[in-house]
């Protein structure tokens, strides 16, 4: 595995004695919780992903954004709101994503929050499907001081790119990357690390070494490759890659396709991460694009009497006895390793 210096140095720089405790107790209670089979949670969570909105300009097949199949309410982050939170988790938190489901720069207070949050010391995230880096955004991107970007690439041709980002346009994401790569040199920036991330489906699979190529030519920092979520995962379904390498499902004995890793009874994402929607709910992990499985509400109260209360406490204890039976665990890929 590639090692990229200058984002690891980076990271390390946004360490302090707080926030290292803080993740040596998550870990300690995870691995005491494993042991024990009883759900002990020490410290606050070290990662947390906000949503900056739920709106999106693609419609891509298998993302509930771009299907417009919500049944929560759409809408943006409002930054008032943001900064109480973050003011909560910041001694605590190393790294903040700014992502859930929805094209964050269509938020017009993204950036500002962005800044917010690097003053506060934290490592800065985001994923964009590529189509507002305008050159003036770009500038703002690096002057907010975000420290990683990751650009949705999932074709090195039109034709394979909109089989999957529909309505969108490869042309305006590949120009949108130059103009950060341009706008990093321009004001002499470390950061923001981007990264080209190409969703392997079958029809796009045939170009992975091809993007490899395009993000050196443009002069991206790295390329990630990430296998596609589907719902009704069969041989047939037309993004299921041929190469099953590239897939996140296997056929059992039964030839029903089923997530590769076993879904064992412990969730390190319950112990060191959660997700926060634009209105405020608290739900556990990235899976929940609904936000079905809702833990608490922030506009009523603090973040540790929700990451402490009960609803957490007995969704960990469901964890525990049998993650099977939860419906966002059943196409997850936690523990699982899918790169050879």
């Amino acid at each position: 595995m590639k090692l990229y210096y200058k984002d690891i140095l980076n990271f390390i720089r946004h360490l302090t004695l707080g926030r290292v405790t803080n993740s040596l107790k998550l870990v300690s209670s995870f691995y005491l919780t494993k042991w024990t089979r009883k759900p002990i949670q020490w410290g606050l969570p070290m990662t947390i992903s906000v949503e900056p909105t739920t709106a999106c300009n693609l419609k891509c097949p298998e993302c509930p954004s771009g299907l417009r199949s919500f049944s929560r309410a759409t809408g943006n982050l409002k930054a008032d709101f943001f900064r109480k939170t973050i003011d909560q988790l910041a001694q605590k938190l190393i790294y903040l994503i700014f992502y859930f489901q929805g094209e964050p720069y269509i938020n017009p207070k993204f950036l500002e929050m962005v800044k917010y949050a690097n003053d506060k010391g934290l490592y800065t995230i985001t994923s964009t499907n590529g189509h507002f880096l305008s050159r003036e955004n770009c500038l703002e991107t690096i002057k907010s001081g975000l420290d990683r970007i990751i650009i949705s690439v999932d074709g090195t041709s039109q034709e394979t790119y909109e089989s999957y980002r529909k309505e969108g346009k490869l042309e305006v994401v590949l120009e949108g990357a130059r103009n950060l790569v341009k706008a990093k040199k321009e004001l002499r920036s470390a950061t923001p690390h981007i990264i080209f991330q190409f969703l392997v489906v079958k029809p796009n699979e045939h170009q992975i070494p091809e993007i490899y190529e395009l993000a050196e030519e443009i002069g991206v920092d790295e390329v990630k490759l990430k296998t596609a979520q589907l719902y009704e995962p069969t041989q047939d379904h037309p993004l299921m890659p041929e190469n099953k390498q590239y897939s996140r499902y296997v056929q059992n004995e039964k030839g029903d396709y089923v997530i590769k890793n076993k879904l064992e009874d412990h969730c390190w994402k319950l112990w060191h991460a959660c997700v926060i929607t634009w209105d405020g709910m608290v739900v556990p992990c990235c899976f929940d694009k609904d936000a079905v499985h809702r833990l608490g509400d922030l506009r009523e109260e603090s973040f540790e009497k929700v990451w402490t209360g009960q609803a957490y406490t007995d969704f960990r204890k469901r964890i525990l006895k049998g993650r099977d039976t939860i419906d966002i665990c059943q196409n997850c890929t936690e523990g699982c390793q899918v790169w050879a």
